[in-house]
């Protein structure tokens, strides 16, 4: 009986093992050898060099991708959960509740535009004759349109727009589970509406913050389509340059590198995630 329960287990949980051996771990490892090989003229050697790494180390180029792909993630991340708290505390708080799915319908609305057409539609916008530009000029602000597409202005823009609504949900889904005990019991304490927020609320609303920016950090720092279309390549982001290498050079083994290096911050995310939710004890 327990051998049958066994087996039927396994059968339950094999589709979901085979998945994820053929299309994330096979595909890591071949990556992985990749990265130590070399390319030399047109043709593939493969073997243990740590060539392609020392090349990461001595082109400045290189290291500036990475800088700047953590730049543009770090803001987009930081920007992206002080818009979406107070539009998560609004629904939540401040919306009646028969009209909570419509204002949540409305906040992931975007959600179903395609990306492609999102960004396009961004670059409109801050072009020199856009929207922008016009109404900054309508309103004296400025005496001729300036430059705000590809720029990393504009990339910030598309990627926190797309966030916050991601944001939104995940903070959303902790505050609507808070009882409004606890804000009466830190009145009843004598705590003013601030300290309430900073002591009570905040705390406690945390797993749906750092959950929501962990998944802003990995989506934005390997995001291609949003830094491509809206910034342009007067900065270069990681996955561009991976782009680069493939597309121009052929350089497999070096954009295999800076693979592994972009996973190796998303690891760094995880960790430390992981540690401020205490998930590491679990």
């Amino acid at each position: 009986m327990i051998a049958r329960d066994t087996l039927k287990g396994w059968g339950f949980v094999a589709p979901a093992l085979l998945w994820t051996l053929a299309f994330f771990v096979v595909p890591f490892v071949v990556m992985g050898a990749m990265s130590l090989a070399t390319l030399e003229g047109r043709t593939l050697v493969w073997g243990f060099s740590l060539a392609n790494y020392a090349e990461l180390a001595q082109k400045a180029y290189l290291w500036r991708a990475v800088l700047v792909s953590l730049e543009i993630t770090l803001t987009v991340t930081v920007l992206s959960i002080l818009l979406a708290y107070p539009l998560a505390w609004i629904i939540a708080f401040r919306v009646p509740p028969r009209w909570q799915r419509l204002a949540l319908l409305l906040a992931i609305l975007p959600f179903w535009t395609s990306y492609v057409v999102r960004s396009y539609a961004w670059l409109l916008v801050l072009s020199r004759e856009g929207v922008v530009n016009k109404a900054l000029m309508t309103l004296g602000l400025i005496a001729e349109p300036i430059t705000l597409a590809n720029t990393r202005i504009a990339t910030v823009t598309g990627f926190v727009h797309f966030f916050v609504m991601l944001l939104t949900l995940t903070i959303f889904a902790n505050l609507i589970q808070l009882s409004p005990n606890y804000r009466r019991a830190a009145m009843d304490l004598g705590a003013n509406a601030f300290q309430t927020f900073r002591h009570v609320i905040l705390p406690l609303t945390l797993p749906g913050i750092v959950t929501g920016a962990f998944l802003t950090f990995v989506l934005c720092i390997g995001d291609y389509i949003t830094p491509q279309i809206l910034g342009g390549n007067n900065e270069l982001t990681v996955p561009q340059v991976i782009m680069v290498q493939l597309g121009r050079r052929a350089d497999f083994p070096l954009a295999s590198a800076l693979a592994i290096v972009l996973m190796g911050l998303v690891t760094l995310a995880y960790l430390g995630c992981a540690r401020w939710l205490r998930l590491d004890r679990i």
